[in-house]
């Protein structure tokens, strides 16, 4: 019954800093101010090399990252000055359903008014039948208003970590993972050593003893293993031979070329959403940060070629990117057919890594380190059945992750080009995606259509991709426009329109609070 006392994390990063933090922060708060807490404290250290810098694509979070890094004890107001950060109500998608100038949808992150309560989604599908109403989101959400207008979720007067309307961040990943550095070593107590692995000793068991680290004389023990070293995946991937299980045949983006843009004034507006443009093979991100934008072109090789995507993205940009600055990355579409095997767990790139729609990677990081800390093992022979567990999280999170992204392809009316065709194939479409399919054309989506309480997206988020896709249904069967619910939904749309009201005339522009954040700060909690 061997005690798990240390853990080492291999790779820094966004990935490597936020799972050690949360592991150290978690113990730190267990232990509280006990006497003997030196004594029972799990020791965390991470090992980065000085040679890789992070790849720096994942700049869009999820509102997760509120609670991850109230976890962490950090303050919003100092990660919002410290990181170029921003606030990010949702994604708008240009361009993916006819390809023309007026084609574009939201997937925003407030549920539709009522939720709970009730499902506004066949009276808004009845309503468009008659020709009187608005887009899905429009129709049952505010948050749009405020995305096309960049206003803010909240006011200088908001505590932190609240909103008026739910929110995640923009960020910039090299500066969030320096901040995350220096408070996890200087308020958390996790030790840093900067080295590269050179070598990996093993036990009788298969599990890893040691690290053999450059410029140690002796070698890095530990009782966990945490591989955060990217796209190398040195202990999961190359030391236990864990392979990938290849998406490449459902999604077929495998290529990045990313750059970025500086705004044209210090008061430009910022967008408070991400801008996701579909392109002749693929579609370009474009966020919005405090002093540049971040803009990538997400692509498929086998429709495009390298000089044909390049000149798409310069296109884009209107000349204010030379081709020098612009950084080619490869995506090798997939995820590890474990995660944790024996004493070592992958988190982050090295786990997998997929398209970055719908900014599933931090999401992903943050899960993994939460489900981590939250379940740490005790004892060595404990970690078998955490390892078991998690393994099955998570695949199952990737699979339902792999869904939904193709859920923005599929139902593509798009007939000009190969990309757009090929991905309306339903050979290339997962089997557990073609049933929910089929079921949608008779109902909306629901939380009960998942068996899980492991998804990642709520139904919510299928309604608001399936609808602003143009997805055809006929609820006709089921549907009484003169029923009880009909009038509930009648009425949370007429609410809503009160909260499109109020919101807009009440909540500032997303600079000027920005702005104000730098100047005052945000209430603490």
């Amino acid at each position: 019954m061997k005690k798990i006392r240390s853990v080492v994390v291999v790779g820094g990063g966004t990935a490597g800093w936020i799972t050690a933090g949360r592991i150290a922060a978690l113990q730190k708060k267990r232990l509280g101010k006990s006497q003997n807490a030196t004594d029972k404290a799990v020791q965390v250290l991470l090992v980065e090399s000085a040679n890789k810098p992070p790849i720096g694509v994942g700049e869009g979070t999820w509102p997760t990252m509120r609670n991850t890094l109230r976890q962490l004890d950090i303050r919003e107001s100092d990660f919002i000055k410290h990181c170029d950060a921003t606030f990010k109500q949702g994604a708008k998608f240009s361009g993916w359903v006819t390809g023309k100038q007026d084609d574009y949808y939201y997937h925003p992150l407030v549920l539709p008014q009522d939720f709970s309560q009730v499902d506004i989604a066949p009276y808004w599908l009845w309503q468009k039948q008659q020709q009187q109403t608005e887009s899905f989101s429009k129709a049952v959400c505010f948050q749009e208003y405020l995305c096309e207008q960049n206003q803010a979720p909240k006011n200088i007067r908001t505590p932190e970590y609240a909103g008026i309307a739910n929110y995640a961040y923009h960020l910039n990943s090299e500066k969030f993972s320096r901040f995350l550095q220096q408070h996890c070593m200087e308020h958390l107590d996790v030790k840093h050593l900067v080295g590269d692995v050179t070598g990996v000793q093993s036990q009788p068991n298969g599990d890893i003893e040691s690290l053999v680290i450059s410029g140690q004389e002796a070698p890095l023990a530990g009782d966990l293993f945490i591989d955060c070293t990217g796209f190398s995946s040195i202990l999961l991937g190359k030391h236990f031979n864990v392979p990938l299980t290849s998406c490449e045949d459902v999604l077929f983006a495998d290529t990045a070329l990313a750059t970025r843009v500086n705004y044209d004034s210090s008061d430009a507006p910022i967008a408070t959403h991400t801008n996701a443009t579909a392109q002749n093979a693929g579609w370009i991100w474009d966020i919005g940060l405090q002093t540049r934008r971040g803009i990538g072109y997400v692509y498929s090789s086998k429709h495009s070629s390298e000089e044909a995507a390049l000149a798409e993205l310069l296109r884009y940009t209107g000349g204010q990117v030379n081709e020098a600055d612009v950084r080619k990355i490869p995506i090798n579409s997939g995820y590890r057919q474990t995660f944790w095997k024996n004493n070592c767990v992958a988190v982050g790139l090295s786990a997998g890594f997929i398209e970055p729609l719908e900014a599933s990677a931090l999401v992903l990081v943050e899960l993994s380190a939460s489900m981590i800390a939250e379940q740490f093992p005790a004892t060595r022979e404990l970690m078998d059945i955490v390892a078991k567990r998690f393994n099955d999280t998570f695949s199952y999170r990737w699979q339902r992750i792999v869904d939904f992204l193709k859920l923005h392809y599929v139902l593509t009316k798009r007939q000009d080009t190969a990309f757009w065709k090929d991905n309306q194939d339903m050979t290339s479409v997962p089997e557990s995606l073609q049933e929910l399919l089929q079921l949608w054309r008779y109902h909306s989506p629901r939380d009960y259509d998942f068996t899980s309480n492991n998804e990642v997206f709520p139904a919510a988020s299928w309604q608001y991709v399936l609808f602003g896709m143009g997805f055809e249904a006929d609820y006709s069967h089921t549907y009484n426009p003169d029923s009880y619910s009909s009038n509930m939904a009648n009425q949370a749309m007429m609410k809503n329109k009160g909260m499109v009201d109020r919101c807009v005339a009440q909540l500032p522009k997303h600079r000027e609070l920005i702005d104000k954040i730098h100047q005052y700060g945000l209430q603490s909690i």
